[in-house]
């Protein structure tokens, strides 16, 4: 029996320049170059949410970098997404922790899995009262994109700095493309649109992050077969876009190297095999999930089949699966 992402749709990296991605790379900055030029003339509470939407498809056209796209030249991908419109994390770290992340044997596993919002046993038992509050707070949507940009800014630095601190100096040549990609963004935000730093952090960072971190809220869950650890969210044209029908993210796990318009079409072929294929793991939408999941905990934050025997992978990165 042909398993989902078999055959026809079987992924190849580009060829040649995969001009749909070139042009959306183009829409992006441009979308961020008029914001930020006009911000003036915007109220705030139209340039909030755009401002969010810009930052959180940059990061979904990052994720399209990190496997491969749209050339065939590494350095012309990244040279692509250098700056860094989220200031947050260094491309090449998000890199290399996300294609360490698709391991589907370790998914969700705290210790293995870097991109895990699970805690392990012994973080538990550790936790007092309030942090196991917050570590519960931050398991419902509403708490996940209020609490989660704090969480991963506070988790990943956290472990830059232990690492610095042993003398571990291997991330410094990726901190230092890091710190030109952020100069770039902030001498135009700044200096040449004259945008404070607290509204650019405000209107465009904070929500890129906690808009994005709504992709990636459910989109793995804890169980014993790896196939149904992915999801399926079929939503409509707004969010499939904004995520790069990473959405659909079975299909991504299935072909990690399938560019992302061509996503929905092999989802299409295979529907029922895919969705067989992750235990009916499937919701109609986002509207659904904000419906279920906004005020309540989707589950424990406790990972519920872990070893506590082990040393945590200490470059977990919680946003930008």
């Amino acid at each position: 029996m042909q398993k989902p992402g078999q055959g026809p749709g079987k992924a190849r990296l580009p060829a040649r320049p995969e001009w749909p991605t070139v042009i959306l790379a183009a829409v992006i900055y441009g979308a961020f170059g008029a914001l930020t030029w006009f911000h003036e003339a915007l109220a705030w509470w139209l340039l909030l949410p755009a401002g969010a939407i810009v930052v959180a498809w940059h990061g979904s056209l990052q994720h399209e970098v990190v496997h491969g796209h749209p050339t065939t030249r590494a350095w012309l991908n990244e040279a692509l997404v250098l700056p860094s419109l989220w200031l947050w994390i260094p491309f090449r770290l998000y890199r290399d922790s996300h294609l360490a992340h698709h391991n589907d044997d370790s998914l969700t596993d705290p210790l293995d899995d870097p991109e895990s919002f699970y805690v392990t046993a012994e973080a538990w038992a550790a936790a007092g009262p309030l942090k196991r509050a917050l570590l519960w707070a931050h398991n419902s949507l509403a708490g996940r994109m209020a609490l989660g940009p704090l969480y991963c800014v506070w988790t990943f630095y956290g472990a830059e700095m232990r690492r610095a601190l042993r003398g571990d100096l291997s991330h410094a040549r990726a901190w230092a493309l890091h710190a030109l990609g952020v100069a770039v963004v902030l001498t135009w935000v700044l200096a040449v649109c004259g945008l404070p730093l607290w509204q650019y952090l405000l209107f465009f960072v904070y929500p890129g992050v906690a808009l994005t971190l709504v992709r990636s809220f459910l989109e793995h869950r804890a169980v014993a077969k790896p196939s149904e650890r992915s999801a399926i969210v079929e939503s409509g044209l707004f969010f499939s876009l904004l995520f790069l029908n990473n959405n659909l993210h079975i299909v991504h796990h299935a072909k990690p190297g399938l560019a992302w318009y061509r996503i929905p079409a092999l989802y299409r072929a295979q529907r029922a095999a895919f969705q067989a294929a992750n235990g009916g793991y499937v919701f109609k939408g986002y509207g659904e999930v904000f419906r279920r999941y906004f005020l309540r905990a989707k589950e424990a934050p406790l990972h519920p089949a872990q070893s506590a025997t082990r040393a945590p992978n200490t470059m977990a990165l919680h946003a930008a699966e």
